[in-house]
């Protein structure tokens, strides 16, 4: 059996339903791999599992951060690796669920990437810029700096960028090249990974939907709770539905034009997702417009439990278009 099982895929495609349903079975605990879901008093807007279901299935790296704080990837990597062995300790198999890529690679793979201190004033000047002139002369900055790093990344996903360009600066080297070294190191954990899909119109129709029920269930109070009560750090505010729901508190766009720009954002970031996807190898993909969340988990099970090929099904279902 191997170290850990994965679930991922695109936002709102359905993995906490899903994975609730496979740790169910299996008796196991899960792990959060989103990096909004790891904030405190943030829980409408990340979609966390509901707290009955929390109570029932043990969740780790879920709800233990300040929204005023700052969180790394290379501190996820080192509280994954403890949940992962206490889990273990208890004869368990981990199940790290979620869509932020980075944070799964971190655990996987490992993460070479230098511990530098956040440069604000260099944040500030870089956001101000996009701010003014437009996104693209802040990737114009990288290209010229790190033209690989900025080849892979698009000039919409300012931070990133900006995170590469403050790479550069305080270290000399570029992303790519501690990206290359990451490679070369063999891998940290064995995985079953697994992915689920859906139609591209059938996934954004589950967005819209899901982000009007997180405005009836209380989006905007959150929000101007959050707000009344932290400083939010620059990851916190820059959470899907958080950042355009503080501009319209703000009085700077309309309660409608917020809600649009949550819908386009959510739809730009889960293309992001499925490109990252379409790039990994040993995935085995679910999609679940055409079986139920109760027969995919089902034969995750089979799968992980060695009623089925693991080696047999990934070349059968990594072939599957999406």
């Amino acid at each position: 059996m191997r170290d850990l099982i994965v679930i991922t895929g695109a936002t709102a495609v359905g993995k906490t339903d899903l994975s609730l349903e496979v740790a169910h079975k299996l008796d196991t605990e899960i792990i959060s791999a989103d990096s909004m879901q790891i904030y405190k008093e943030m829980d409408i807007g990340t979609a966390k599992a509901a707290q009955a279901e929390q109570e029932k299935i043990k969740h780790h790296l879920l709800d233990f951060v300040e929204p005023d704080q700052d969180y790394s990837v290379s501190e996820f990597q080192k509280d994954a690796d403890q949940a992962i062995k206490e889990i273990k300790s208890r004869d368990k198999i981990p199940l790290l669920v979620g869509g932020t890529h980075l944070y799964i690679k971190a655990v996987l793979e490992g993460f070479m990437l230098p511990k530098i201190k956040a440069d604000q004033e260099l944040r500030a000047k870089l956001q101000n810029l996009a701010e003014t002139e437009g996104n693209q002369k802040v990737h114009n900055i990288l290209a010229e700096k790190d033209p690989k790093t900025a080849q892979k990344l698009h000039p919409n996903d300012l931070r990133r960028v900006i995170r590469a360009i403050e790479i550069f600066e305080q270290t000399g080297k570029q992303k790519s090249v501690y990206k290359k070294e990451q490679k070369l190191r063999p891998p940290r954990y064995s995985a079953y990974k697994f992915a689920l899909i859906r139609k591209r119109e059938n996934l954004y129709q589950r967005i819209n939907k899901r982000v009007d029920l997180m405005l009836e269930k209380g989006l905007l109070n959150e929000v101007q709770e959050l707000i009344d009560n932290y400083e939010l750090s620059e990851t916190a505010k820059q959470a899907l539905g958080y950042k355009e729901l503080i501009a319209y508190l703000k009085a700077e766009i309309s309660l409608e034009e917020a809600v649009e720009k949550i819908k386009k954002r959510s739809r730009n970031f889960a293309k992001r997702q499925l490109t990252w996807l379409r790039k990994e190898e040993d995935l085995i993909v679910f999609n679940l417009d055409q079986q139920s969340k109760e027969s995919a988990a089902d034969e995750i099970i089979e799968i992980v439990k060695g009623e089925k090929d693991y080696e047999r099904e990934l070349k059968k279902r990594s072939e599957i278009d999406f």
